[in-house]
């Protein structure tokens, strides 16, 4: 008796015209079954594949801070007492030390003085300057603050499960409601030596590097801290790993004959939707990444897809 090989596809996540798969097995079974001939059905699984390429994978912690100025001094008058009489600056302008911002009127009735100058104390931005003229003010009341806006900083706090990840100079990225797609970079600086035992969180700063004129204080930061940098490694979508008799494993698919291979792996970091892969896949072995739920060792595919 002959035997005559009929072959099946089998289509996962991808749409095969399922009509002529079955119109061709079927006329092959008839006219094998005219013939008296035995059938002997092979199937084929359609898959999608990745093709393996050492990548980079970070890690990180997420959570959000202030854009905040790095430093901040506040403006005296000299005069005891007395009356705003000229302002000469507005929030935003820049002033050099020994600069007249304002002046002040300390007549009162029965005396006339001469008006004394409030000078900038330091170089920088005036980032406040809340009274208006005629206002009263005094030596012990600050009228203003002049802030350093070369160099931002964020402060934030950190989980005290974390703390065991966070280092001095970690890197961060920075993304903005107001810059979409958009990432800064910034550098963690300094990190508190004492926890916070109300909130059980450390408080943690990064500077912006380098500075970019688009970002001002007063601006939330959502913080990307980059906790873990593994480089030249073997990065899956995490759904790929598959566990076969208590053991994890990706099929690997042999490009001469299409047959796959049940290779073990070790796994390492887990990274949002991806995983790294510390053993078991070599640079560019063919993976299955999608259509792997229903194969086993020595499983013949037709690889509908390659990703790379």
């Amino acid at each position: 008796m002959k035997i005559t090989k009929l072959i099946s596809v089998i289509c996962i996540g991808s749409v095969i015209t399922a009509g002529l798969c079955s119109c061709g097995n079927k006329n092959k079974a008839a006219k094998a079954k005219a013939k008296g001939e035995k059938e002997v059905v092979e199937t084929i699984f359609a898959v999608n594949a990745y093709k393996a390429i050492p990548r980079t994978l970070d890690n990180y912690l997420e959570f959000g801070g202030n854009v905040q100025t790095s430093s901040s001094v506040d403006i005296y008058p000299d005069v005891q007492s007395g009356k705003l009489s000229k302002i000469n600056v507005k929030v935003g302008d820049k002033v050099k030390k020994d600069q007249i911002v304002a002046f002040v009127d300390a007549s009162r009735a029965g005396m006339d003085y001469q008006s004394s100058p409030i000078k900038a104390p330091v170089d920088g931005t005036i980032t406040s300057f809340p009274f208006n003229v005629g206002a009263t003010v005094s030596a012990s009341m600050s009228v203003g603050k002049i802030s350093s806006t070369g160099t931002l900083e964020i402060k934030t706090n950190v989980a005290e499960r974390f703390l065991s990840r966070v280092k001095m100079n970690q890197k961060a990225e920075l993304t903005f409601d107001a810059y979409p797609g958009v990432v800064f970079s910034a550098k963690l600086v300094e990190i508190d030596p004492i926890l916070d035992t109300n909130t059980r969180t450390l408080g943690i700063k990064l500077i912006v590097t380098p500075s970019d004129s688009r970002l001002r204080a007063g601006m939330y930061a959502r913080i990307k801290l980059i906790t873990d940098t593994r480089k030249n490694t073997i990065v899956l979508p995490s759904n790929v790993v598959v566990t076969r008799n208590e053991e994890d494993v990706v099929y690997i698919i042999d490009s001469v004959t299409n047959i796959v291979k049940a290779s073990p792996v070790k796994k390492g970091i887990r990274v949002d939707d991806k995983q790294e892969i510390e053993q078991g896949i070599a640079p560019g072995d063919l993976v299955v990444i999608k259509g792997q739920s229903l194969l086993s060792d020595g499983s013949k595919v037709n690889v509908v897809s390659v990703i790379e």
